[in-house]
């Protein structure tokens, strides 16, 4: 591949140490066979579809980790952000319904569909480990879904084999090269790194690496449920 900007986090802060600890993990979740072809725009339609379904599912309990953050927050700053971070997500549940309403997906259709178990499993593990733990515990949780989405799409935007030009997935590659995207990738990272020196990083390295490399793991869990749902003949909206 080109050249591909992995600038998140500082040099020497956890979150490049949680990154380069999860080796093979990292690697296989942001350049996961799901995103090399949305990358070349040969992602079967049946798998971006149940992907879109199961990420609505994601995010509504993405919303109740982040909510979880405010509770665990370690200043009253820290919890005014968590707080406008949880009325993002639940506007962003909106916007959501509206791009699967593109992709033909009504809002019913969505509701209406069960969870997968790669999305119980990834959502109640996030959970367990805010519950579990401190504030450090569960942004680390968290990290690999926000960061993680931001270089896929610098990885993809660097990718020799992209299809440039009438990608038919060019508008989701969009959303996560936007420089906001990037911008809240970057703090998210850059919060970590902080969290890490208040919050005894080093001393917990081992355990906190463990946990950043099961969130990539249960990434490339949920990337590939989409691509097993198409190879079983899947073309109905539910999860079957």
């Amino acid at each position: 591949m080109a050249h591909w900007d992995t600038d998140f986090g500082a040099e020497g802060g956890l979150f490049r140490r949680l990154r380069a600890a999860a080796g093979e993990d990292w690697a296989g979740y942001t350049w996961h066979p799901f995103v090399r072809q949305l990358s070349a725009g040969s992602l079967p339609l049946p798998a971006f579809r149940h992907y879109l379904i199961q990420d609505y599912l994601f995010l509504i309990h993405f919303a109740r980790a982040k909510a979880l953050a405010v509770v665990k927050g370690e200043s009253l700053q820290a919890m005014r952000d968590k707080a406008a971070a949880v009325l993002a997500i639940l506007d962003e549940t909106k916007l959501h319904l509206k791009y699967c309403a593109g992709w033909g997906l009504s809002e019913g259709d969505v509701v209406a569909t069960p969870e997968s178990a790669e999305t119980v499993s990834y959502t109640r593990w996030v959970i367990d480990r805010g519950l579990h733990g401190d504030i450090l515990d569960l942004e680390i949780a968290l990290a690999p879904c926000t960061v993680g989405y931001g270089e896929v799409a610098l990885r993809v935007l660097a990718d020799p084999a992209r299809q440039a030009e009438g990608n038919a997935y060019q508008s989701w590659i969009d959303t996560y090269a936007d420089d906001g995207y990037q911008a809240m990738a970057r703090a998210a990272a850059a919060r970590i790194d902080a969290l890490g020196v208040s919050h005894g990083g080093d001393a917990r390295f081992g355990r906190l690496a463990a946990d950043f490399a099961e969130a990539a793991r249960l990434e490339q869990r949920f990337w590939q449920q989409g691509l097993d749902f198409a190879a079983r003949g899947g073309s109905s909206v539910s999860g079957g």
